[in-house]
């Protein structure tokens, strides 16, 4: 991927040196470079700030309490995974940070679940097991009832109305959990 922005790179600055736009790209570059560090900046109030209430709802028990009531779709979701894994606690703090759009904060739940998982399927196995398989589908599917990034994205560009986006933003992701939830359960095919 590195090798094809870089590529992608140096074709548009040698065919904006040919066909006189050098300064024009010059300026974009500063431009954009300028505006990637506002953005980074506001992004990092927004991730500091959501961040920081998934750990007081950690530290609260917030995120276990949730994590007992998800216990009856875990194991729908998950009928091979053993009730007293450690990985049904992470999974269950990945979906809840995803539900709450905060994708920053799913994924150290998300690696350390999937590597809890890779160890109940046994080290050596080099194929991914049916759990995994299903937890990198509903993963990526990720219900999302605030979708944080793009609120913060809508706001720092200027949108009348950042939050729009919620409603359009949870039947889309409701829409795309139910069709992998679908998925995985067909393609399972009731086997553990």
């Amino acid at each position: 991927m590195n090798y094809l922005w870089g590529i992608m790179i140096v074709i548009g600055v040698i065919f904006g040196a040919f066909h006189g736009g050098f300064g024009q790209i010059t300026e974009a570059a500063v431009a954009s470079a300028k505006e990637a560090v506002s953005l980074a900046i506001a992004m990092a109030g927004v991730i500091a700030m959501w961040t920081g209430l998934m750990e007081i709802a950690q530290e609260t028990g917030m995120l276990s309490a949730c994590t007992k009531r998800l216990r009856p779709l875990l194991k729908f979701l998950f009928p091979g995974l053993p009730q007293e894994s450690r990985a049904n606690e992470l999974i269950a703090t990945n979906f809840i940070a995803n539900i709450f759009g905060l994708g920053w904060a799913a994924t150290p739940a998300g690696l350390e679940a999937m590597q809890e998982l890779k160890l109940l399927s046994g080290e050596k196995k080099e194929t991914a097991s049916r759990e995994m398989c299903t937890f990198l589908v509903l993963n990526i599917s990720s219900l999302q009832l605030i979708p944080v990034n793009m609120i913060a994205y809508r706001s720092q560009y200027g949108s009348v109305n950042p939050a729009a986006i919620v409603g359009p933003g949870i039947v889309a992701t409701l829409v795309s959990t139910l069709t992998a939830i679908i998925l995985c359960k067909v393609m399972c095919g009731g086997q553990r």
